[in-house]
């Protein structure tokens, strides 16, 4: 009974972590179609707006944090970075370094 107990409870344990990493996933992908008004469908600009697929993870992070601390000229994107946490920010950089 108790094997069958501590089982049950790890597998429990562990769809419960699979959610949260799925809910973390899901979050990344929702504040980064955010960006997709002005950079483009899945992150490929359009326009002459940059694109954000592909770009490597180091310059988007970079260029995040100097338009939130404002020593990065821009007019709407320090209003946008103001809106996203660290964290947020390294999550966004790997999903668009990823898309092709």
């Amino acid at each position: 009974m108790y094997k069958k107990t501590t089982l049950a409870l790890a597998g429990f344990v562990g769809l419960a972590l699979s959610g949260i990493a799925g809910a973390a996933d899901i979050h990344t992908k929702s504040i980064s179609s955010t960006c997709m008004s002005c950079h483009g469908p899945g992150g490929k600009s359009l326009g002459t707006i940059p694109s954000l697929a592909g770009l490597d993870k180091d310059y988007f992070v970079k260029s995040m944090k100097d338009f939130k601390a404002g020593t990065r000229a821009a007019t709407i994107m320090k209003r946008h970075a103001a809106g996203y946490t660290d964290a947020e920010i390294e999550a966004m950089a790997a999903y668009f370094a990823s898309l092709k």
